[in-house]
């Protein structure tokens, strides 16, 4: 998840929240709070990043229509390609799963090339691997962790819910 507009952390919170209420879905691990530059169009704000583990019984596409519809729900607008947004709901991973359908595909197409994406995700869980090449990701990270700042370290997601 990202955020780079408003109040970022609040934001980040607020997906987080919705996540948890819904019926299905279950945030189990929050990962610290990171600082980056944008990437792309970088005439804009620093992000706040982190990224969650979550269960859930939705299918992959049914997970991605519940993070778009909380992007939706605190203000995303979709103007700009890689613009300044509220709150970007990334789906990284889905299981093991390899899926490649028109509107998503896992695991994330950049991932491995995004320290912004690696840093957290290797915090929560340094023993993923890429599905695809069975690669463990803290060994892609060891490449650059280069602009990815720690903002805020975080326990549990109770109390990522609770920070100010």
């Amino acid at each position: 998840m990202g955020s780079n507009i408003g109040n970022r952390l609040e934001h980040l919170q607020q997906a987080v929240q919705l996540l948890n209420e819904h019926p299905s879905i279950n945030v189990s691990i929050v990962s610290s709070v990171y600082e980056t530059e944008p990437v792309g169009l970088t005439e804009q704000a620093k992000f706040l990043n982190i990224v969650v583990e979550l269960s859930t019984t939705l299918e992959a596409t049914e997970l991605l229509s519940a993070c778009q519809s909380i992007e939706n729900k605190l203000g995303r607008m979709r103007k700009i390609r890689w613009g300044p947004r509220t709150v970007d709901l990334d789906i990284l991973l889905y299981n093991e799963s390899h899926i490649q359908l028109e509107n998503l595909i896992i695991p994330h197409i950049r991932m491995q090339e995004r320290a912004f994406v690696l840093v957290p995700l290797v915090e929560i869980n340094k023993d993923v691997k890429n599905p695809i090449t069975g690669t463990l990701y803290r060994e892609e990270l060891a490449i650059n962790e280069d602009g990815v700042n720690l903002w805020k370290k975080v326990g549990r997601v109770e109390e990522f819910l609770r920070q100010d």
